[in-house]
């Protein structure tokens, strides 16, 4: 459906959507004058030794100089007491009503507190910060000699920031505004075409039941006049947004979720529904198993946004299931246009060359920032976008520079480059692109696997040996062989020319199977501490988007995370969608009659295996490149195995010995294409 298209039915339905827009348009005013402005007043508490403690070295009498170490643990257990049911009601009864929190102070390693109120009435939460901050002490002392702690060695708390003034909280005010204007104007855009495609489908089916009954039909639809816009052309301008906007850069107050990639894969969303809607796509046959994967994604996600608001979960956590529910949105958008939306297989090869082109281009940046020590995307700028991820550095692992080129982590870009590696060798070898220039062909595939090195990460060698370890065997002798001749060139080129390289990424694999590192000793830690989470809601979890690091802490590992957020539904549903991808691939690979369909399927199958196994290294899906690509890539398999499926030959029977005349097994799934 083009553009046009769109226009002229909002023109024709205009009695829908107009009384829906002025009726949000006076909801959002209303909303706007009735809700009271918040205010918020913050203040900081840092925890001190006792004074027996700092006559002690290293401090000599100094207890700001020992404020460290196991007083962190002091902090948390005092945050945990403070935001009990217990110290809620005895602050209640000492009049503070409205809403507080109480957590780590942001960007800080020591025992320093922030204690926020937030309500209606300026001078009360200032009232309410000062009690706060006080009663925190209080519950300090109390807590040190319930355990009968002497009191030269007690812990004291010593006030940083005072209660602040009250400052407006506006930008909630906005955004429920926001949220009623776009709730408003989606249900009168989506009713417009209900109402205009209920008397299209009775005027259809009056057509159909003429011509049966041999009466004159319609001779044929009226063209559009506007160009046809579809599911490919959408997705290729959500790549080309998601590529070459770096993924911090987002919409202020939509957090890691807001990239202006996501937001146009929310508005492709749209488009598809009303196309939909009236009547002009229809999801092919065979198409279906990656939209399941999704609905059962769906459910344990609203489940765990229940679960989170049942559990009186403090704003932060509000805020970050509400991004979940949009992150969700657009994985589903992006499966749903792929899946259902690409009726054409040549219009699917197509977007998957274009995310390989794309995914080039994002490794050669990857290669300028190796060699220069810099990152690109730190000197891109864009007006009314800002950084999601505060303090972005350049990162650096022995002697070099890990580059992030467009995306937010050097493990971000590896995932990604991992998972787009098959199809770029897959491509690389397509007989239809035989006709190319060898650049053009092997190109893709030198970028991206050279690329994956220079990140200096265990991530990107165990997604690359995860590509050669399931293409490889699979390919004939003399092709097999001389892919093991590049690859030992390459590991001796890469030697040569970046001396160290080899010898730092070697050193990261002893350390992880020694158990020396620090970084896999520190994840091993987080395996126990997501216990009492769990333990607390085991099957729904605490929402997508809640365990926050500032409240709580990293996690490294999308399996802990799904199982803290979505608990074990939500974990079930992930490993489903993951093997999704791995059936698809194995499918393909089984039922195509062309060898180069055949290496389709084992690169699908290669990519879903790379998902599965690197997202146990890092959280993958909060990261927003990488989740874009891995859902597209599902889904592109799921379309891919629906247009095998109905090329490939029926099967024989006693009743029909011998195949149709038009089912005889082609050589080629697709002809190559002529010499230019």
């Amino acid at each position: 459906m083009s553009i046009r298209e769109l226009v002229a039915v909002l023109r024709r339905r205009w009695y829908v959507i107009v009384p829906t827009v002025v009726l949000s348009l006076l909801a959002a005013l209303h909303l706007y004058r009735s809700v009271p402005v918040a205010y918020q007043s913050q203040s900081s508490v840092a925890l001190l030794d006792s004074s027996a403690a700092s006559k002690l070295p290293p401090s000599f009498g100094n207890p700001i100089s020992n404020a460290g170490g196991a007083l962190v643990v002091t902090a948390d257990v005092l945050i945990r007491t403070l935001s009990g049911a217990d110290s809620a009601r005895e602050l209640h009864s000492l009049g503070v009503t409205d809403p507080y929190t109480v957590g780590f102070a942001a960007n800080t390693s020591g025992p320093l507190l922030t204690l926020t109120v937030t309500g209606t009435d300026r001078e009360k939460v200032l009232e309410e910060t000062n009690i706060l901050t006080g009663f925190a002490g209080e519950q300090l002392n109390a807590l040190q000699a319930a355990a009968k702690v002497q009191p030269a060695y007690m812990v004291q708390t010593a006030p940083v920031v005072l209660p602040q003034t009250p400052v407006p909280q506006l930008k909630s005010r906005y955004q429920q505004v926001l949220g009623v204007l776009i709730v408003g104007v989606g249900s009168g855009f989506t009713l417009s075409f209900v109402a205009d495609a209920l008397p299209a489908a009775r005027r259809r089916r009056r057509e159909s039941s003429a011509e049966d009954s041999g009466g004159p039909g319609r001779a044929g639809r009226r063209r559009s006049r506007g160009r046809r816009v579809d599911a490919t052309a959408l997705l290729t301008g959500y790549l080309a947004l998601a590529f070459f906007i770096p993924s911090n850069l987002t919409l202020p107050g939509l957090g890691g979720v807001g990239t202006p990639a996501n937001v146009f894969a929310l508005l492709a969303l749209f488009w598809y529904l009303a196309t939909w809607l009236a009547g002009r796509i229809r999801s092919a046959p065979g198409t279906r198993l990656p939209r399941v994967a999704m609905w059962l994604l769906t459910v344990s996600v609203l489940a765990s946004y229940i679960a989170n608001a049942s559990r009186g979960s403090v704003r932060k956590e509000l805020l970050g299931a509400d991004r979940g529910l949009i992150a969700l949105l657009v994985w589903v958008s992006l499966v749903v246009l792929v899946s259902a939306g690409i009726q054409d297989r040549a219009r699917l090869d197509v977007l998957l060359r274009r995310a390989v082109v794309m995914g080039t281009i994002v490794a050669a940046i990857g290669f300028y920032d190796f060699f220069t020590a810099t990152n690109i995307a730190d000197s891109i700028s864009i007006p009314g976008l800002s950084s999601s991820v505060p303090q972005i550095t350049t990162l650096d692992r022995g002697a070099f520079t890990r580059p992030r080129s467009t995306t937010a982590q050097p493990l971000e870009f590896g995932g990604m480059l991992a998972l787009l590696l098959p199809f770029a060798v897959q491509q690389a070898f397509d007989p239809v692109r035989r006709h190319l220039k060898a650049w053009r062909r092997w190109g893709p595939v030198a970028l991206m696997g050279g690329a994956l090195p220079l990140t200096v990460s265990r991530t990107s060698i165990i997604g690359a040996l995860i590509v050669i370890l399931v293409m490889v065997p699979r390919w004939k002798p003399q092709r097999r062989w001389t892919a093991i001749g590049v690859l030992v060139g390459a590991v001796a080129c890469f030697k040569v020319i970046i001396p160290g390289l080899i010898g730092t990424i070697t050193a990261l694999f002893a350390s992880f199977l020694s158990n020396s590192d620090s970084s896999t000793q520190a994840r091993t830690v987080k395996y126990s501490a997501i216990v009492p989470y769990l333990d607390e809601r085991p099957l729904f979890g605490r929402g997508l988007g809640t365990f926050i690091p500032e409240l709580y802490f990293f996690t490294d590992n999308q399996y802990m995370l799904t199982l803290a957020e979505m608990g074990f539904l939500g974990l079930l549903a992930l490993l489903f969608l993951f093997l999704t991808g791995i059936h698809q691939g194995g499918a393909i690979r089984r039922l195509a009659v062309g060898e180069s369909d055949r290496e389709l399927g084992q690169a699908f199958f290669a990519s879903a295996l790379v998902a599965l196994v690197v997202s146990a290294t890092f959280d993958a899906l909060s990261f927003p490149m990488f989740a874009g690509m891995f859902f597209l890539t599902i889904a592109a398999g799921g379309s891919y195995l629906g247009f095998i499926r109905r090329a490939a030959p029926k099967p024989r029977s006693v009743e029909f010995p011998c195949l149709p005349a038009d089912q005889h097994p082609p050589t080629s799934s697709r002809a190559p294409a002529p010499a230019r």
